[in-house]
């Protein structure tokens, strides 16, 4: 590689029917005043390539191939990106063995497709597993394998995990909560006396932003903007934080019950920065406790998806929908989606009544 050239064996080499190819490398050891026959060995395909096994090529795949899929993530993301890599080469390596790269067939790639198929089917008292793990390992190993040869320089190798997927059946939409849910049983802040301040009042924030979660707990009090005529968040990326998208960056108005948690909050939910595996145990554990989800399929997710559901049913344009949420819009973008003020009337027509007493009632952050 130093000399410009990408390694390729003398059989190779020898197959190409190209003399030219062949010259260049010449010329190239000819042009160093004296070549060593290591050099010569390695630019005229005589040294056998060294071998890796699927755990070496995961870590080859982790700090050399993958660099510009890791730029821009923070140190947690970086982490949770590892780990599902390393889960789908620890769950193959476990059903076929840690193999050669060079020696991975169709056959093993059917064979770990077989052994996810067993635990995707009810077995006596065992639940059967969604498609979605099995679909996630089988599409990593196929982009690892894909890519560590492409950076070898040998994109013409069959891919032995081509096309070997569950599909999405069995997968289950998250809910939403009813409107009457969500008054009854959320707007009275005693009901989450004993949970963490800081995700009391983020589960009021997600209310009337409709955002993700992991979104909000790691806004910065520069993202805040609580003095502005219209108060408002502001959903970036920043130089080591990644978001789940380009479409997620936005700009979304603070109203009703968000507008008053964040006046408790304005400088963020430093608790729960970076942490999200945290803020989702919490939460999940103080609802399942207090009876406050509807059914067993209901996430905290169920927000997001009431928030989507609002504006829908009262008539918001398609295209503020999407930006509020963070969704790609498919149709051409005129503008910047509305001023602050426009988006903030729009999402004052689907804002729940703020109780009387309701600001003095929440959490003040220390």
């Amino acid at each position: 590689m130093a000399r410009g050239f990408v390694y390729t064996s003398m059989d190779q080499l020898a197959g190409f029917g190209n003399i030219h190819e062949l010259l260049a490398r010449l010329e190239s050891l000819s042009e160093t005043r004296e070549p060593t026959r290591q050099d010569a060995e390695a630019v005229l395909g005589a040294v056998e390539p060294p071998i890796y096994k699927v755990s070496e090529a995961l870590e080859v795949y982790c700090q050399e191939i993958a660099v510009k899929d890791l730029l821009g993530k923070s140190a947690p993301q970086k982490k949770s990106w590892q780990k599902v890599k390393r889960r789908a080469v620890n769950n193959f390596i476990s059903v076929v063995g840690d193999l050669p790269m060079t020696e991975i067939t169709r056959d093993h790639g059917r064979k770990f497709y077989n052994w996810w198929a067993k635990r995707l089917q009810p077995n006596g008292e065992r639940r059967a597993l969604t498609p979605n793990s099995a679909n996630r390992d089988l599409g990593n190993l196929r982009k690892l394998y894909r890519e560590f040869w492409e950076y070898q320089g040998d994109e013409a190798r069959e891919n032995p995990f081509r096309k070997l997927n569950f599909g999405n059946h069995g997968l289950k939409d998250i809910p939403h909560f009813d409107d009457e849910w969500v008054r009854s049983k959320f707007l009275n802040p005693r009901i989450f006396q004993g949970l963490n301040p800081e995700a009391t009042l983020l589960i009021y924030a997600m209310i009337e932003t409709g955002c993700r979660p992991s979104e909000l707990a790691n806004l910065t009090s520069d993202k805040i903007h609580l003095d502005h005529k219209v108060p408002f968040v502001s959903i970036k990326p920043t130089s080591n934080r990644q978001l789940k998208s380009e479409a997620s960056a936005r700009d979304i108005p603070l109203v009703g019950v968000s507008l008053e948690a964040f006046k408790h909050a304005p400088d963020g939910f430093p608790h729960y920065r970076d942490r999200g595996t945290l803020l989702s145990a919490s939460l999940m554990k103080a609802f399942r406790t207090s009876s406050l989800f509807p059914s067993k399929d209901h996430r905290i997710y169920s927000f997001r998806h009431s928030f989507e559901k609002r504006m829908l049913e009262s008539g918001l344009d398609f295209g503020l929908r999407c930006l509020l949420m963070g969704h790609k819009n498919a149709r051409p973008a005129y503008g910047d989606g509305g001023s602050l003020e426009y988006r903030r009337d729009q999402l004052l027509k689907i804002a729940h009544i703020v109780p009387e007493g309701f600001a003095e009632r929440l959490p003040t952050l220390s």
